[in-house]
């Protein structure tokens, strides 16, 4: 076994270990999973029924005479 053997056994693993995880990733099983991961980003946003907080009001400051 020389190196090009070598290379080519190589070449040969990384393109299945693509395929799968390419046929993984379209999968419909997964889709539910993916949904809740497309929306991470947006957790700590509050959502639209929610009323806006006043940061204002919220605010301590510690410099006022």
């Amino acid at each position: 076994m020389d190196i090009a053997d070598l290379r080519g056994l190589g070449t040969l693993v990384v393109a299945i270990a693509f395929l799968g995880m390419s046929l993984w990733v379209c999968s419909s099983r997964r889709n539910e999973d993916f949904a809740k991961a497309r929306m991470a980003p947006f957790a700590d946003e509050p959502l639209a029924s929610q009323p806006p907080v006043d940061k204002a009001q919220s605010v301590e400051r510690s410099n006022q005479p």
